[in-house]
């Protein structure tokens, strides 16, 4: 795989593809629909001719509320031709949450699936921003089908995407809500036209290795950054999506050996599961297609990734990054194999670690994480937000604490949020669930500071246990002893609540302010 490069280059577009070979399968449903370049090309072109007869002007925001299906991403690139800002929104929120998004996203169109009709009626009732609905799928009283028109009217827009006065539209992600209410985030609308694509695009295929014969299976909630900037990616450059609504393990191996699948990208808890399947359902599977695995949204356990790539082979590339755009870490299987643990190097730039002080901090010591020269962004009506995330000398932060090693590769440790201080002493959640982890019997793991009235917090451990073994008070004193063996004794955990469940989002983020509400309030 190359290093990400800066050089942009006219790309492709699913229109190019669409002149050559119209049959050919843009995005594969498995056991569903198939989507081709040609009806791709042609139904993204007339959304955004329809939605420039209703007024919706570059800039506009756009709610897209879809589960994943293939219309997601004919929606998308709708939205990226006539340069609007389309609005992801997690179908997984709560329905208030949810429709806090629309609201405040200020988005003038909403565009939806039947399942969530009641939550957008809900929300075009709520915003006086909101004038139009498109659905996909039932239609009710007072709503348009998403393509009402298209096969008596397939002719292309009025106003060409290749006006170079027409920026290519963007992405508007909202956080996950990890800490607090989800927030808008609102990156610079990119200065070229659709054709020319964004830097992210142009590269793709020079970063990934991803070309006209790739196939690419995601699994993944299209609302999230990474996910829905990379699907769009590979319709554009020709290659084949595979698109699931949802993640299972031995189903994700089926489709790796049927499909010929050549990337993919993952979280670690996805890994996880992979590795809990039985011996002989792993080996059912053709895997050896798989040229590149790329996972972020949570720290790997070393010996979760170790086992990977292992069966994998070295195909696992990880990155640390977030929504907001600020900077992305990279590493390759060979550099992690010769630095385990690490999430890489900065690809490109330069990333710093401050301490308390805000001065730099030597190898190995912990400290705040900050992306230099970071790109502008905001978070929609939030200054006092964004004010916190940049500091005078132009760095950025997503508030997670890491160290460098001597030869500048980047170890994550958290969130200075999750930061435990027990007694005047620092306890980093992360290197104590990375330990648990590692126990057979833990499938997955939270540590939080519960109130203490001598020590102001102490360390507790909540455990969700693989399939088929029991929690009790014999096996809290193992992992107990567990992690003795291994860490500090002031930085074990007093107690083990065990879980049927933790609060992840779809994207692999633990949402410990639901644990932590249980028991500070």
């Amino acid at each position: 795989m190359a290093e990400p490069s800066t050089v942009r280059e006219p790309v492709c577009t699913p229109d190019w593809w669409a002149d050559r070979d119209p049959s050919r399968p843009a995005v594969v449903v498995p056991g569903g629909e198939t989507l081709t370049y040609g009806e791709l090309a042609a139904k993204s072109r007339w959304l955004e001719r329809d939605w420039i007869s209703k007024g919706i002007s570059p800039g506009d925001r756009v709610a897209v509320v879809m589960e994943n299906r293939t219309d997601y991403v004919v929606v998308a690139i709708a939205a990226l031709r006539c340069g609007v800002r389309l609005v992801a929104v997690n179908v997984h929120l709560t329905r208030a949450e949810a429709v806090h998004v629309i609201c405040d996203s200020d988005a003038r169109l909403i565009v939806a699936s039947e399942r969530f009709a009641d939550l957008v009626a809900e929300a075009a009732g709520a915003s006086p921003a909101v004038e139009a609905v498109q659905v996909v799928g039932d239609v009710r009283d007072g709503y348009e089908g998403l393509y009402d028109g298209v096969e008596s009217d397939p002719a292309p827009a009025t106003r060409p995407s290749a006006d170079k006065a027409v920026r290519q539209g963007a992405f508007m992600f909202y956080s996950s809500g990890t800490t607090g209410k989800p927030k808008g985030i609102l990156r610079e609308m990119p200065d070229v036209s659709f054709e020319q694509g964004d830097p992210l695009t142009a590269n793709f295929p020079l970063t990934w290795g991803f070309y006209q014969d790739s196939v690419w299976l995601n699994s993944a909630p299209l609302y999230h950054a990474y996910p829905l900037q990379t699907c769009t990616s590979v319709v554009r450059w020709g290659g084949t999506l595979v698109l699931t609504e949802k993640f299972d393990a031995e189903e994700s191996l089926r489709i790796v050996e049927e499909f010929g699948v050549t990337h993919t990208s993952m979280v670690p808890t996805m890994f996880v599961r992979f590795l809990r399947l039985p011996e002989d359902v792993r080996r059912r599977y053709d895997v050896s297609s798989i040229r590149l695995a790329i996972h972020a949204g949570a720290a790997c356990p070393v010996p979760v990734k170790r086992a990977m790539m292992e069966w994998w082979g070295p195909v696992l590339y990880e990155f640390y990054g977030g929504s907001e755009n600020i900077g992305m870490v990279l590493i390759t299987p060979d550099e992690w194999l010769a630095h385990p643990g690490s999430v890489g190097r900065p690809a490109p730039g330069t990333i710093s670690v401050l301490g308390e002080d805000h001065a730099p901090v030597a190898p190995y010591e912990r400290g705040t994480i900050w992306f230099d020269h970071a790109p502008d962004f905001s978070y929609h009506h939030s200054p006092e937000k964004t004010a916190g995330v940049f500091d005078a000398d132009g760095r950025a932060t997503l508030g997670d604490l890491g160290y460098l090693d001597e030869g500048g590769y980047l170890y994550l440790d958290g969130r200075r949020t999750d930061l435990i201080i027990s007694g005047g002493v620092n306890i980093y959640p992360a290197e104590i669930e990375s330990r648990l982890v590692e126990h057979p019997a833990v499938f997955d793991v939270a540590v939080i500071g519960v109130p203490d009235e001598e020590y102001g917090q102490r360390v507790e451990a909540f455990v969700q246990l693989d399939s088929g073994v029991a929690g009790d008070a014999e096996l809290e004193r193992e992992l107990l002893e567990f992690c003795r063996k291994e860490l500090a004794s002031f930085k074990c955990p007093r107690s083990v609540t065990f879980e049927e469940s933790l609060p992840r989002t779809p994207a692999g983020k633990l949402l410990k302010r639901v644990l932590m509400e249980r028991v500070w309030t």
